[in-house]
């Protein structure tokens, strides 16, 4: 049997804050974020159906292994790649990344970006 890799610690409390989705995810006029805007709204995200956006996010957090752990000094980055389906019917590779802070225990969103 396959070793499925570690996993994020403590991902049943993983939260993604609505910021970042509404106002970096999803914003076409985010310096960084619009990018990724574009590409989300074009695969059915938006402003109406962002639970689904974050629950998607989540179930990445929850259900792949982690593959890549990143420490700084704000706290232990995890990366994981999952691929979510999307509104529109697409499948999307996605690199997330979460972090915990240092002296925190709940994985929280920092970023996710198509691969």
């Amino acid at each position: 049997m396959r070793d499925p890799g570690i996993r994020l610690p403590n991902r049943e409390s993983a939260y993604v804050p609505e910021q970042k989705l509404t106002e970096y995810l999803l914003s076409e006029t985010h310096p960084i974020g619009r990018a990724k805007a574009f590409l989300l709204r074009a695969l059915g995200y938006d402003n109406n159906n962002v639970n689904l956006l974050e629950h998607d996010l989540l179930t990445v957090a929850h259900e792949q292994p982690v593959a890549e752990v990143i420490e700084s000094e704000y706290g232990v980055k995890y990366v994981i790649d999952g691929v979510v389906h999307t509104p529109s019917g697409s499948a999307l590779l996605l690199r997330t990344v979460w972090i915990i802070d240092t002296a925190g225990e709940r994985p929280r969103f920092v970023t996710a970006y198509p691969v």
